[in-house]
C-alpha cells in the first residue's frame, strides 16, 4: 500500500443491516480530494457517512483511515469532523462557544486555541461574529459557523451531509466556493453528500454513487461523469 493509500479511506467489505435494510460498502477513496457521494433518496448515503463518522458500526468488514483501522473506534477517536445539513449549533450558546466546543468539550481553551478560533471566523467570513447567537444569523452564516468549528478541529477528514441543501442557489454557490478555498488551504479529504449534479461537477475530484444500499460506482470524476451504462446515474446527471 502506498503512502497516498494510507492517508485515504478504505471500506473493506463493510456490511450493516438496519431493520429490513441491508448495506454493503466496499471502496478505496483517495486522500486529499473532494469526494462527492450521490444516489437516490433512501439509497444509503447517510448510512455510508455514519459508518465513516463512527455513529454506526459495521456488522462485518473493516474501515481504515490514514492506514489505521478505525472500525471499532468511537467518533471522537477518529480523524474526522462532521458538518450536518442543519449545522448542529447549540441555540443557547454564542458562536465563539459553539466553535470552541469543537476543540474541547469542557471549553478549557488556551490562548492559542482562542487565536485559532478568531482566525477560523475570519477565514469563513464571520470576523467579529464571535458573540452572536445562532438565531440572529442567516442560514448561510450558520453554515459558515459550522465550517469554522470543523476548521479548528484540524481533522484530516471532513464529512458533509448535504450541507447546502437548505440554502438558496446563490448561497449554495457561495458556500461551494468557500469549501473549495478551505480545502485548498488545509489539503484535507472531503466527503460530501450531494443531490445537486451541478455541485458535483463544480467541486468534486472523485464520485461515489450509491444505489439500493451498495456502492455501484467509485471513480475519478471524469470517469464518473462519462459512464453511460447506469440508468440511475444517468438520471441523476440529467443526461
Amino acid at each position: 500500500m502506498t503512502a497516498a493509500d494510507q492517508a485515504g479511506i478504505e471500506m473493506e467489505d463493510v456490511r450493516l443491516k438496519l431493520g429490513t435494510h441491508a448495506f454493503h460498502f466496499d471502496c478505496r477513496l483517495p486522500a486529499g480530494r473532494i469526494v462527492a457521494v450521490s444516489g437516490p433518496s433512501g439509497a444509503g448515503k447517510s448510512t455510508f457517512l455514519n459508518l465513516l463518522a463512527g455513529f454506526e458500526r459495521p456488522d462485518v468488514g473493516r474501515i481504515r483511515m490514514r492506514g489505521a483501522d478505525v472500525t471499532a473506534a468511537y467518533p471522537a477517536e477518529r480523524p474526522v469532523s462532521v458538518v450536518f445539513q442543519d449545522n448542529n449549533l447549540f441555540a443557547h450558546l454564542d458562536l465563539f462557544t459553539n466553535v470552541g466546543l469543537g476543540i474541547d468539550s469542557t471549553l478549557k481553551l488556551t490562548a492559542e486555541d482562542r487565536r485559532n478560533i478568531s482566525e477560523a471566523f475570519e477565514k469563513v467570513g464571520l470576523a467579529n461574529f464571535e458573540r452572536r447567537m445562532p438565531a440572529t444569523l442567516s442560514g448561510g452564516e450558520r453554515q459558515r459557523a459550522a465550517f469554522a468549528r470543523a476548521l479548528v478541529r484540524k481533522r484530516a477528514v471532513l464529512l458533509l451531509d448535504e450541507p447546502f441543501a437548505a440554502l438558496d442557489p446563490g448561497l449554495r454557490a457561495d458556500m461551494a466556493e468557500l469549501l473549495l478555498g478551505l480545502h485548498m488551504e488545509t489539503g484535507n479529504t472531503v466527503i460530501i453528500v450531494s443531490h445537486d449534479p451541478d455541485e458535483v461537477r463544480r467541486i468534486a475530484d472523485y464520485g461515489v454513487f450509491i444505489d439500493k444500499g451498495a456502492i455501484v460506482l467509485a471513480a475519478p470524476l471524469s470517469d464518473y461523469l462519462a459512464r453511460e451504462d447506469m440508468p440511475a446515474l444517468r438520471q441523476f446527471l440529467r443526461r
